[in-house]
This record gives C-alpha cells, sequence and structure tokens, in this order.
C-alpha cells in the first residue's frame, strides 16, 4: 500500500509521520540474495540491490518493512562490484533511470543482437531507458560501482531476457 497523507490530514502526529518518511543510508543493507538467480548464467551477474521506495520487478520483497512504500516508482540503489553486469533484458511497460552515485558503469543500450551502443557514465551521470528499449550494464571498474535506479511504476512487470542475452531462459527457481 502507497503512502498516504490520513494522519497528516487528520493532525496525527506529526514527528510520527515525517519519521515514517525517511529511509536512512544506515536502515539499508545490500541484498545479494534478490538476483542471485542470475548468477546461474556465471559469476559476473553477481550484484546487490539496496532498496528504498517499493521493491522493483525482482522479487517480492513485501515482508521487508524497512522499504518505504512506493504510490508510483520504485526507487533502490545498485551495487556492482568490479566485473559485475547487469544482463541484457528489457522493462516493456515502464522506464528506467540509472544516477551514477560511485564508479564507473558502462550502459549497453541494444537494437537486437547485433547492434549495440555503449557509454560509460561516472560520478552524477544520468541516463534514462524509455520503456521496450533492452539494456545492459557492467561495471568495467576497479572499484565498487553504485548507482540509483528508479522505475516509474509502483509494481514494475517482470523484465523479459532477450535471445542474445545470458540470462534467457534462466528461471527464479
Amino acid at each position: 500500500m502507497p503512502l498516504t497523507t490520513t494522519a497528516y490530514d487528520d493532525n496525527g502526529d506529526l514527528a510520527a509521520y515525517t519519521d515514517a518518511l525517511i529511509a536512512t543510508r544506515a536502515s539499508r543493507e545490500p541484498d545479494w540474495d534478490t538476483l542471485a538467480f542470475q548468477e546461474k548464467a556465471g559469476p559476473q551477474f553477481r550484484r546487490a540491490q539496496i532498496r528504498y521506495v517499493g521493491s522493483g520487478a525482482t522479487g517480492n520483497h513485501e515482508g521487508d518493512n524497512r522499504i518505504l512504500p512506493s504510490g508510483g516508482f520504485t526507487f533502490s540503489n545498485m551495487l556492482l562490484p568490479p566485473g559485475a553486469e547487469g544482463p541484457a533484458h528489457t522493462h516493456h511497460d515502464v522506464e528506467e533511470a540509472f544516477f551514477v552515485l560511485e564508479g564507473e558503469v558502462r550502459v549497453g543500450i541494444h537494437r537486437g543482437p547485433d547492434e549495440a551502443e555503449y557509454r560509460t557514465l561516472g560520478y552524477r551521470d544520468m541516463i534514462v531507458v524509455p520503456a521496450g528499449v533492452t539494456r545492459s550494464l557492467k561495471n568495467e571498474g576497479e572499484t565498487d560501482a553504485l548507482f540509483c535506479v528508479i522505475i516509474g511504476t509502483r509494481k514494475p512487470q517482470v523484465p523479459s531476457y532477450p535471445e542474445y542475452s545470458p540470462l534467457h531462459g534462466v528461471t527464479r527457481d
């Protein structure tokens, strides 16, 4: 359920209401398990999700009471160790944005198996990928890369992996 303004509108405890709107860095923990199924395609797909608002399309995290409920978008950090990759995949229902906080991330925009454009993004660089556009990520640096991931809906559909993606056909079980 998304955050509401009921306590605010009804003159409830403003301090408690304000606290319910905050997710601190100290209360976040990297979740290495939510994407662990992707390691079936290789160890380079090991990376962590650090959730703040909503849970994205990667799993069911409704039991995580540290996540702020999403009303219209998700917000998380992704931690990519050196050499880690986010495989080529497509969100058909929603745009996705990446904003780099630390390190460098090579972003690929793919049009089929034989055409791709790559750009390396660094500190405070951003890319927005429209719905239906296939993308990939890779940390080619020697230090961890940390970046914000914003998905423009409360609960995105599970993305698809094109036939040329190493994750094509890999399942969560």
